[in-house]
């Protein structure tokens, strides 16, 4: 079994980093949707700006809305504006297409890569 990128939202830009928050990433559920990642899932993310690397699970926010929300203590390793990428993997014994989509400065969708 190998574990293997199976979506991916590239470049998109933190909105919110709310350090109060109980924990997670909040993200615009027509992304969510886009690439099938689910509420409650663990999610890689990587911040373009700074380097930094963290995990954490998936909330859905509201359609339509660019929300990328940092959540807990992971809203210290991010800062408001920052460019993002989130990764969801899958564990099996079989090759897969990851889904990988583009987000322009608003967190909409521009196409898949």
């Amino acid at each position: 079994m190998r574990s293997l990128l199976r979506a991916k939202i590239h470049r998109a830009k933190v909105t919110e980093a709310d350090l109060d928050y109980v924990g997670s990433i909040t993200i615009d559920s027509a992304l969510l949707e886009k690439v099938d990642i689910w509420p409650g899932e663990r999610v890689l993310v990587s911040d373009l700006n700074n380097g930094n690397r963290f995990e954490t699970y998936v909330i859905e926010g509201s359609a339509g809305s660019g929300i990328i929300g940092v959540n807990g203590a992971a809203a210290r390793l991010v800062d408001v504006g920052d460019e993002i990428i989130i990764m969801g993997f899958e564990i099996t014994d079989h090759p897969i297409e990851p889904k990988v989509i583009l987000v322009d400065d608003d967190n909409r969708f521009v196409r898949q890569l």
